[in-house]
């Protein structure tokens, strides 16, 4: 070390003297003067997903997103464009939109989809980026088409339009008569009450009414609704009028038991009517907060 060397190490603040007599200056160092190692192929350091972790929701394949951040981080710059080819539940795309990318995520399945957009809704409830969902029906005859295409994607997001949750895996068991679920409280018992959902695409009659009100009986739920494609005949409407009415003891209303829901009147936005003063049907996700980065380039 020349003495030219230390005068400007000193000027810097680089140098640490010793308080004790005799002891030797040191130089020091910091994290971005040191070149590292390139990151291995094996990360043993994240943790892997578990029953009670935080971001669970439920989905079979869903990976840490800190394993995905890593990834996002080290090969892109905010702005950049993240593409996602079998997004599942959107670890990926929820990681993207947080470290300020521009993403595309692509999926098969409507259960998938509805999934991502619940998870970016509670990640960002206020800063949430404009996205545009390509290929989702936006009116009957869009409903017809993916019907033909396939029953169970027109399920799924039919069930969705309520916001309910899918009650099965149709590669699953037998039909039970439930295609969703909503869950609500009413009351201060702490015991969920349960909206029943039935999505027919197909002909329908009196009997299919008939149907729903033995599910509610026999899952002693407290409403159902039957959304249809097609327009429901007089017979229907009777039978369901002739389910009654659900009346919360603690809050003021009156909601039909059964009820009949068209696509067309979903697709205007028509819900349906039950005690909405507290709903808890999905797993929440964490709210997120987005997060500034230098850029790698």
């Amino acid at each position: 070390m020349t003495k030219e060397n230390m005068d400007k190490l000193e000027e810097e603040g680089r140098i640490h003297w010793p308080k004790k007599k005799g002891g030797m200056p040191r130089l020091k160092r910091y994290p971005e003067d040191l070149p590292g190692v390139p990151i291995q192929d094996i990360w043993t350091d994240i943790k892997t997903m578990h029953n009670l972790s935080a971001e669970r929701l439920g989905y079979d394949t869903q990976k840490p997103e800190a394993l995905l951040e890593r990834i996002i981080k080290a090969g892109s710059n905010e702005g950049d464009v993240v593409l996602d080819p079998f997004c599942g539940c959107g670890t990926a795309i929820a990681v993207a939109e947080r470290l300020k990318r521009r993403w595309i995520g692509i999926d098969i399945t409507y259960l998938a989809i509805n999934l991502v957009q619940r998870r970016l809704r509670d990640h960002h409830p206020t800063d949430l980026s404009p996205y545009e969902i390509v290929g989702a029906p936006t009116d009957v005859q869009g409903a017809e088409a993916l019907k033909e295409i396939s029953p169970h994607q027109f399920e799924w997001w039919a069930v969705d339009l309520v916001n309910a949750r899918p009650a099965k895996d149709h590669k699953k068991g037998a039909d039970t008569g439930i295609d969703g679920y909503i869950n609500f409280f009413d009351d201060k018992s702490g015991q969920a009450k349960q909206v029943i959902v039935q999505v027919k695409s197909g002909h329908i009659g009196v009997n299919h009414v008939r149907d729903l009100k033995g599910v509610i009986e026999r899952e002693k739920a407290a409403l159902g609704a039957l959304i249809t494609l097609r327009e429901p005949t007089k017979p229907m409407l009777t039978e369901a009028a002739s389910a009654g009415f659900y009346e919360p003891k603690e809050f003021p209303g009156r909601h039909p038991r059964l009820q009949i829901l068209t696509i067309a009147e979903l697709l205007a936005g028509k819900k349906i009517s039950f005690p909405e003063h507290r709903v808890e049907t999905f797993a929440k996700a964490e709210r997120k907060t987005k997060t500034q980065q230098e850029g790698l380039f």
